[in-house]
């Protein structure tokens, strides 16, 4: 029997996360939860592309509608849910899925590039009906991916047309730190 390899995801960074989904819930007209992951999603894979690193550190789940960020996904419900959650405070769910911020994004936590990225994903696919921003999602990574499993960073990497090269660069960069994280736990 084979085995097969583990594909890797990115290391997760919650205050920049936070403060990106705020940044990007901000500036969108429509800031409901599918169309906020899928602007997220498109700024970290090309911000992983040409920087090394995502933006959010998030792992993407490939669902039947696109990517979906695990953590905020999972932060977002929680606000829903209770108005006692850690991130009621930050922002609120109106209806099913509208998300409203509360507070401003904290630019502390994001680099220059970290922004170009987002206004340049916002720009892109902010103003995109459903349908279109679904056909967008379901490019290269989503595609090379089970439903309902963790979009890997080779696959992203691929979508945006990365050598193998700096592919395993990348993947290198992500495992020695995720060694650092590991070894500082202890």
């Amino acid at each position: 029997m084979a085995v097969t390899e583990k594909k890797m995801t990115p290391i997760f960074n919650e205050n920049k996360a936070i403060n990106a989904l705020l940044y990007v819930a901000e500036r969108l007209k429509m800031n409901d939860f599918h169309k906020i992951f899928k602007v997220l999603y498109f700024a970290d894979m090309n911000h992983l592309s040409k920087y090394a690193r995502p933006i959010t550190g998030d792992t993407y789940i490939a669902m039947d509608f696109g990517a979906v960020p695990t953590k905020l996904y999972d932060m977002l419900k929680s606000a829903k849910l209770s108005c006692q959650s850690l991130y009621s405070t930050l922002f609120e769910v109106e209806g099913e899925y509208h998300v409203k911020p509360i507070a401003q994004a904290n630019m502390d936590y994001l680099s220059p590039t970290d922004i170009a990225e987002l206004d340049k994903s916002i720009s892109e696919y902010g103003n995109l009906n459903w349908k279109e921003t679904v056909e967008k999602a379901h490019r290269h990574a989503w595609s090379h991916t089970q439903r309902n499993q963790p979009i890997s960073i080779e696959n992203m990497l691929e979508e945006t047309n990365c050598s193998k090269e700096y592919i395993e660069y990348v993947k290198s960069d992500i495992s020695m730190q995720k060694s650092i994280l590991n070894a500082t736990a202890c």
